[in-house]
Order: structure tokens, then C-alpha cells, then sequence
């Protein structure tokens, strides 16, 4: 009896993927290749994606899959990759300028001078999205300022799961989770905003139809399907950006925060409620439509392992890899709650600003002490910005899902569990983005009738850290303060 599964397409910034997932969310097969930016022509200093490149990666991993997949049925597949990133096409969807990266450091001078267009807190308001120099809005606007010729031509912009997706199926649309990356949306009223987009002088006739995760963006052109190795005509499903997949693929329900933990931390959450409004005073906020209509993904992000990584390269230099995260938790674990005083205060990324500092530290210390003073640094940040986030979406939080990387560190989270005073669960499947993904794939099949009945038929496999009172009276930061109860509810 043949296996039914659907294929996610993922495109991220180190490795090009493609994965077969079964309904009950086992992956079945995968296949991974290499990705990274290139250099521009015009400068070396820039960035830029090859879409070719990418599309040859695709074809090379799910061709890999054949084999595992001989006795398999296909019923759809979808592409999740980073936001923002895109580029204008021309009425047959050629490229008429490549794809500028995320990594790109040409924009960074337009976001310096938004202001000319448009407060920075107003197009925080309206569009949810925080000051990133990488954001659709400062590439459009660095496009219109270099080549206005092109914008004059070109039929439209395409985000670039929507330029994958045009390849596979000639399809001109907008995933409306790549949107909720641009800061160029309404956020609140999840449609391209007449405000922003009036003052940069732009017409929302460049932008395709919006469409929700889960719909079915056209049939797999034989072209398509002969690079992919797979059945012409295969649904083509709506999915979009990576960050919203991992979140419903996570098994979080509505007001159920998760960390996704990192180089970088990010804690969003779903709900329908979000106050935009105090998001311009918040460093590292921003909000993202969900991945279901009518919900939304307040979150904020900050610095995290890449922190820890550099305490080790400057504490644990010779040790070898195999063996020096062992040694540094075995070394942090010796120092008691609270490092005997040392602190780490701060973000290190604002160098210069007085924001960032050690205390504490004496002749004493050791580098055990300086490890685990930055988990408690860390962790204080986490409580806070949990906070700041409660406030924010307008709920009140009982535990926290945790993903990714950083999970993997057992005196980090139970640092974490101890500081909060809540559960921490540690998801154990690594695939939370194309798990998501799929979940939304089975529906637009009509495998299932929903993305919600799709994740029931998952078996989520926690690790649980509860607190421990390790942390009891000892004060490492102002505890936040006092947030209204809201009831929590679900949906999707």
C-alpha cells in the first residue's frame, strides 16, 4: 500500500531543503544541499540571492528523494523560506534586477533617512515591523532612488517563495506572511497600506493578490516537475515565511508564547489581539500577520547564543569542539544561582551606549562564573521581553514552548524555568517550519479539512523544565510588573 506524503520546499540562508512529510508528521525523506548569498556585480560589499541557483538546489534535493519516495503518493507541495527578500519582475516574471539579501548592507543608509518619508513611529504603528535595515520598504525604496526605470516597467514585486512559486507554477501571487514581513502592510487590517505606500510613491497595483496559507496557487508546470522529479500538475500550495510554519508547527495554540532560541532569540506568540501602538518603544519588536487569517504574531528578538558563543571562544579557546560545551555547562553548574554576584546587563550589540556591562566580577571569578552569569543574563532578558510581550498581545502566559538550537543547552533552559517561575517545553522535532508547512499542504489537498485537524494527528513529544526554586531571593533585575488576565482562545 503506497505512503501518502506532500513535499515542503525550504529555502533558508545556509542550506536549500526538500522534505517528504507523511499526515501523521513523520518526515518520511529529506534531502539537503548548501545555500548561500553572492556577491553583487556592481559592489562586492553587497548581497544578493541567485534564484537559479536556488531552483537548481530545489531540483538536486528532491530528485535525491526519489528512491525513498518509489512507493510513496505525492499529493502537494509548498515553499517556506526567510521574509522580506524579493524582487520585480518583468509581465513573464524574469527577474529585472536580482535579488538584493537580507545580508545586504545597501539599505542601511535608506532606513537612516525614513524619516524624510515617514515618522518611524507611524510606519511602526501601520505596519507592525520594527527598524530593519533589510525590510521590503528600504529595498523598494534604494530600487526606486537607483533604477526608476525598472520600477517603471516592471509588472510586479515578488517575495521570493512567490518567485519560486511563480517557476513552479507561472502563478503571479503575494503569501501573505511574506507581506507581514515587508513593513509595507496595515498590519491590523492585513492589507497593503495606502499610508506607507503613498508616501515612498508607490501604487499597490505592483503587489499580486494576497493569498492565505493553505490555498492553492496553481498546478506544477512539466517543466517544473521534470527538474523536481515529480508528477506535472501536483497542487501547488500557499505557505510563505519560515518564522509563522515553526510557530503552528510548534503545537502552539493561541496566547501560548515560543521561543524560538538560537544566535538570535526570537519569542513571538499567536493571537488576535496586539496593541501596535507600544511597539515603536520597544527595541526588537515587531509584528507578523500569522499564519491563519485574522491572527497575528507580536514577538520580540534579541542577541542570545551567539553571546554564549562568544564566551566561549574567549573563555574556552583551546578546548576542543567536541568536548567544550560538556566542559563549560560542567563548569557553570559549580557556580551557585546568582555567579556570586557577576552580572552581564544588557544587549553586547549596543557597544558604546552604556547599556551594556559586566558587574561583579573580582579576582575570584572564574570563567565558569562568567558562562553562567551570561545564561542568567540571558534568561533575565527572556523574562522581560515576556513581559513587554504579555503587554503587547494583551495575555497572560502559564508556560513556554521552546525550538531550536538553543534547546539543546539543559542549564539554560532550567535557568530559564527557575527565573519565569513557569514550565518550559522543550519541543523535540527539530522540523517545526516544514511540519507547519505540511499541515497547511494536507488542507489545501483536502486531505484534512483544516490545519488545526492536520496538527491533531501529530503525537508532540515535549522535554519539560520546571522551576526548581534554585533562584529563590536571589534578585539578578527589577521584577516586571503587574499584567491584566485575558482569556486565552483557539483557532485554525
Amino acid at each position: 500500500m503506497s505512503q501518502d506524503v506532500v513535499i515542503v520546499l525550504d529555502c533558508g540562508a545556509t542550506n536549500i531543503r526538500a522534505i517528504a512529510i507523511a499526515p501523521d508528521g513523520r518526515v518520511v525523506a529529506k534531502a539537503l544541499t548548501p545555500n548561500a548569498s553572492l556577491p553583487a556585480a556592481e559592489n562586492p560589499d553587497w548581497q544578493i540571492w541567485s534564484l537559479d541557483k536556488i531552483m537548481d538546489g530545489f531540483g538536486r534535493c528532491a530528485r535525491r528523494l526519489t528512491t525513498e519516495l518509489s512507493s510513496c503518493r505525492v499529493r502537494g507541495l509548498a515553499v517556506t523560506t526567510f521574509g522580506v527578500d524579493g524582487a520585480l519582475v518583468d509581465p513573464q516574471g524574469g527577474l529585472l534586477y536580482p535579488v538584493i539579501s537580507w545580508k545586504c548592507p545597501r539599505t542601511a543608509l535608506v532606513m537612516a533617512d525614513i524619516a524624510r518619508y515617514i515618522a518611524p513611529a507611524e510606519l511602526q504603528g501601520i505596519s507592525g515591523i520594527g527598524q530593519f535595515s533589510f525590510n521590503t520598504l528600504y529595498k523598494l525604496i534604494w530600487l526606486k532612488q537607483h533604477h526608476p526605470a525598472l520600477l517603471a516597467k516592471a509588472r510586479a514585486w515578488l517575495f521570493i517563495s512567490s518567485l519560486i512559486n511563480h517557476r513552479l507554477t507561472g502563478a503571479f501571487t503575494t503569501d501573505r506572511t511574506m507581506a507581514g514581513t515587508s513593513q509595507l502592510l496595515d498590519v491590523r487590517r492585513e492589507r497593503f497600506s495606502e499610508r506607507i505606500l503613498g508616501a515612498i510613491g508607490l501604487d499597490a497595483a505592483l503587489f499580486p493578490p494576497l493569498v492565505n496559507a493553505g490555498d492553492t496557487i496553481g498546478a506544477l508546470l512539466p517543466a517544473a516537475a521534470a527538474m523536481l522529479g515529480l508528477p506535472a500538475g501536483l497542487p501547488v500550495i500557499a505557505a510563505g515565511h519560515d518564522t509563522q510554519f515553526a510557530l503552528f508547527g510548534s503545537g502552539a495554540e493561541l496566547n501560548q508564547p515560543v521561543l524560538s532560541s538560537g544566535t538570535w532569540e526570537i519569542l513571538m506568540v499567536r493571537t488576535r489581539r496586539v496593541d501596535t501602538g507600544l511597539l515603536p518603544d520597544i527595541a526588537g519588536s515587531t509584528c507578523e500577520l500569522d499564519s491563519c487569517a485574522g491572527l497575528f504574531n507580536p514577538g520580540l528578538q534579541w542577541l542570545a547564543s551567539g553571546v554564549l558563543e562568544w564566551v566561549r571562544e574567549l573563555c574556552w579557546p583551546a578546548t576542543p569542539p567536541g568536548e567544550v560545551y560538556r566542559d563549560m555547562m560542567r563548569e557553570a553548574r559549580e557556580v551557585p544561582p546568582g555567579a556570586d554576584g557577576v552580572r552581564m546587563r544588557g544587549s553586547l550589540l549596543a557597544s558604546g551606549s552604556g547599556l551594556a556591562s559586566w558587574h561583579g566580577l573580582s579576582l575570584t571569578a572564574r570563567r565558569g562564573h562568567i558562562y553562567r552569569a551570561a545564561l542568567e543574563g540571558l534568561a533575565v532578558t527572556l523574562r522581560d521581553n515576556l513581559a513587554l510581550l504579555q503587554q503587547i498581545g494583551g495575555f497572560t502566559v502559564s508556560e513556554l514552548t521552546l525550538v531550536g538550537g538553543g534547546g539543546r543547552n539543559a542549564l539554560w533552559n532550567q535557568i530559564k524555568a527557575d527565573l519565569l517561575n513557569m514550565p518550559i517545553k522543550v519541543m523535540n522535532e527539530a522540523e517545526t517550519t516544514v511540519l507547519g508547512a505540511s499541515m497547511f499542504i494536507w488542507s489545501g489537498v483536502g486531505y484534512f479539512p483544516s490545519p488545526g485537524h492536520a496538527r491533531g494527528q501529530v503525537a508532540y513529544q515535549y522535554q519539560w523544565f520546571r522551576p526548581g526554586g534554585d533562584y529563590a531571593g536571589v534578585q539578578l533585575a527589577p521584577p516586571p510588573g503587574p499584567l491584566s488576565p485575558q482569556p486565552g482562545d483557539r483557532l485554525c
